[in-house]
């Protein structure tokens, strides 16, 4: 099987890699690939919903100098977790659920910090979208202190449909963002929720936004007016952490 770092390369290592259940963030596949072989390939990639883009020769070459014949894999540091086999698992050890939704972050060192915050404060999983997110990688992992490791992190194709199914399922849904008109310390986080913590740059989609129950913001006082996402994200983390602890 031909690897390189992070990657698999080659039609026949990658399609035994995903038959064998190899977790895979997302491949990339030459344009003008061979007919004869795509459409088992492309079979494959949608039956196990596994992201893929076609790029042309030239980035692929950049990429690894081997035998590449028009298709890459990135192979995931972690393995994801089940949302649906999650929920009724944590409900069943009697816990209050709380999940951290990442719109749009593709810094690896902003997902690698936010691990580290929530599982510090008591967050049960991240959810992640299978496209739009950064590739959760050694980068990553190692940036959360082994944090990936632990924390389960949950990969959807679609944000939009699992916050309604989260609405389904008894969650509160709180959007953190700069311009709301309530504060963090104004929510009650005692309930099923799940946080949704958005890009610096473009902010959480506005699909998402109608669909939130509350929308928070921490109160800034200085001259900068905004938090990185990571640092905001361990904020609201640990005021959910502050109501949630039982004192003697």
């Amino acid at each position: 099987m031909r690897f390189e770092k992070n990657i698999l390369f080659g039609v026949h290592p990658v399609n035994e890699a995903i038959l064998a259940g190899r977790t895979i963030d997302k491949v990339l596949l030459r344009q003008g690939f061979r007919n004869d072989i795509l459409p088992g390939l492309m079979g494959l990639l949608k039956e196990n919903k596994i992201p893929f883009q076609f790029v042309p020769p030239e980035k692929l070459n950049s990429i690894t100098s081997g035998n590449h014949q028009g298709i890459i894999a990135y192979i995931s540091a972690i393995e994801y977790t089940n949302l649906d086999m999650l929920i009724p698992s944590l409900y069943e050890q009697g816990k209050l659920p709380a999940f951290a939704i990442l719109d749009g972050i593709t810094d690896v060192r902003n997902i690698g910090a936010i691990a580290r915050s929530a599982i510090c404060a008591g967050v049960d999983a991240l959810i992640v979208p299978s496209k739009g997110s950064a590739q959760i990688n050694a980068d990553a992992v190692k940036t959360s202190a082994g944090a990936l490791n632990t924390l389960p992190v949950c990969r959807v194709e679609s944000l939009y449909d699992t916050v309604k199914y989260l609405k389904s399922s008894g969650f509160s849904i709180i959007a953190s963002i700069e311009k709301a008109d309530r504060l963090i310390y104004q929510m009650d986080f005692n309930s099923p929720l799940a946080i949704i913590l958005g890009a610096e740059d473009t902010g959480i989609d506005n699909r998402l936004l109608n669909l939130t129950d509350h929308r928070a913001r921490i109160p800034l006082t200085g001259a900068i007016q905004s938090l990185n996402v990571s640092a905001a994200a361990a904020v609201v983390f640990f005021e959910m952490a502050r109501q949630r602890m039982t004192v003697p």
